[in-house]
């Protein structure tokens, strides 16, 4: 009885991965080792996903994959088949700002940038899971975060902003239809 040996990718083979990103559906083509950081900025050109220490230290990576956010240098680009991925280019309609990066700009939450897009990302996805978050609630999530520009201060304002005004017009959509 003969066996057949199991497929084996030869080196520098590719495989398509199509997947949703920011709402449309993309296809590319990759190594099965390939990062999906990687993936996102060159083949399927979303260069707002940065990319620093490659380790998942930093969090300049970070992206939605299925809604929670997730670092993207360590997550292969074939693992995101047939998922829905979300990048800060995906935040706001195009040529807009969302709340979360319009608090960033008040607060003057960034400086040279490099950071911002990885943090946009955690901070959107914290303010899903919480709703109402304390200032230390907001340092915790930022910790996984590494900014050498900012001091966080001003970023701990904005996302306590954002949700301040966010829970704002809850209460002022609940009193309207009262």
């Amino acid at each position: 009885m003969s066996k057949t040996p199991p497929y084996v990718m030869r080196h520098g083979e590719q495989c398509a991965v199509t997947l949703t990103l920011n709402g449309r559906e993309r296809s590319g083509y990759c190594e099965t080792r390939e990062l999906l950081s990687d993936f996102l900025r060159h083949e399927l050109g979303a260069t707002g996903t940065h990319v620093g220490c490659e380790h998942g230290v930093c969090g300049a990576c970070t992206v939605h994959l299925d809604g929670v956010a997730v670092r993207s240098c360590l997550t292969l680009a074939v693992q995101a088949e047939g998922r829905r991925i979300d990048t800060v280019e995906g935040l706001a309609p195009a040529q807009t700002l969302g709340d979360l990066q319009q608090a960033f700009s008040r607060h003057h939450a960034l400086q040279c940038g490099f950071c911002t897009a990885g943090i946009l990302m955690s901070c959107a996805d914290f303010l899903q899971r919480v709703p109402d978050p304390t200032q230390e609630q907001v340092r915790d999530m930022l910790s996984g975060h590494i900014c050498r520009c900012t001091g966080y201060t001003p970023i701990v304002a904005a996302v306590l902003d954002c949700a301040a005004r966010r829970k704002q017009q809850c209460e002022s959509a609940e009193a309207a239809h009262a």
